[in-house]
């Protein structure tokens, strides 16, 4: 398994992440399935399991992760995870390991050198990567914040008011910066969804040569894809990974978010949008920090805005996401009734 490379697609959800996945999920010699969220699911729930240096306490970890992957929402297509060969392959116990060995192989089975994980809150993970020796490559995608959290506002996932939404998008961008600034430039190739829809065969072309495959014509072809068929079909947030590029997807925020809600995003992530070379909307002098009030004031209303939207979503979107969740409630549990006993 040494010779497979490793791709981690770091940045904010709602960013084009599913678009890119697909495009390089066409190429015979990538294999990039939809994320189970492994690292991000599963840390807060390590110290249930106790020391993993326990067989019983390793194995039931390798098995509920990959009941994860078995329950993903897109099916990872002609994998068979063997969970005793997952136990072989890990050189140290660590959940990263799981990780890293499922996603190799899993590229193995289909024939793939390359796997591509798009899990970007990966990008606060770094220092568990280096501490079991996953170097992978990274690709920082990132989009207009502003966009973003008019996305997320209408997705099923995340954060629904704009302050908190701005909160993560902003420690998410500050956190790829800082990465960028600190690693060899051979590992970390940034990209921007409004360029990469704009002009995607001129930058898929330059993603291909930094992981290190050839470009072909059929990446543009991608929501002919049996990979875009079945991502559209598993939410509505994912439904235009069925169509061609749409060139012209972004600025919407400029007609569909309020001026209040453009200065409160810029506000908390202003620092961050012009690093990256967006254009402040508010003028300088309406950009005030918040008072601790202000911020329990939006905080309460995500919450309340996050119930309401559960309350609202699609029946197909909460049933496809229904099984992953009630496992992880089931983990939960079944490790407080073993603590409690």
């Amino acid at each position: 398994m040494n010779k497979i490379k490793a791709v981690q697609i770091i940045g904010t959800q709602r960013s084009g992440s599913n678009l890119l996945r697909v495009m390089l999920d066409t190429m015979d010699d990538v294999f990039a399935p939809h994320p189970p969220h492994i690292l991000q699911r599963f840390l807060p729930l390590l110290p249930y399991y106790g020391s993993l240096n326990n067989k019983q306490n390793w194995e039931e970890l390798i098995h509920d992760v990959c009941e994860l992957v078995r329950l993903n929402p897109v099916t990872w297509e002609n994998i068979e995870l063997d969970e005793a060969e997952i136990a072989r392959n890990c050189r140290t116990f660590s959940l990263y390991e799981i990780f890293r060995v499922i996603h190799e192989l899993s590229a193995q089975q289909v024939g793939a050198h390359i796997w591509v994980n798009k899990s970007m809150k990966n990008i606060h993970y770094i220092k568990g990567f280096d501490s079991i020796d996953i170097h992978p490559l990274y690709i920082y995608l990132c989009r207009d914040g502003r966009d973003v959290a008019l996305s997320f506002k209408k997705a099923i996932v995340g954060e629904k008011h704009i302050y908190s939404i701005a909160k993560c998008w902003q420690e998410d961008q500050a956190a790829c910066l800082e990465l960028q600034k600190n690693i060899d430039k051979a590992f970390f190739f940034a990209l921007k969804y409004e360029d990469l829809i704009s002009q995607p065969d001129v930058e898929l072309k330059k993603i291909c040569s930094f992981i290190g495959v050839d470009y072909t014509e059929k990446m543009l072809e991608y929501y002919k894809s049996k990979e875009s068929e079945q991502t559209s079909a598993a939410g509505e947030m994912w439904r235009n990974v069925k169509q061609p590029v749409l060139k012209d997807n972004k600025n919407k925020f400029l007609n569909e978010l309020s001026l209040a809600e453009i200065r409160i995003f810029e506000t908390v992530a202003g620092k961050e949008l012009a690093a990256l070379g967006y254009k402040l909307v508010t003028p300088a002098e309406d950009i005030k920090a918040f008072t601790s009030i202000e911020i329990e004031e939006f905080e309460l209303k995500n919450k309340q805005l996050k119930a309401q939207f559960l309350q609202q979503a699609a029946t197909v979107d909460k049933q496809k996401r229904e099984p992953q969740e009630r496992l992880l409630q089931s983990i939960r549990e079944r490790k407080l009734k073993k603590t409690e006993n």
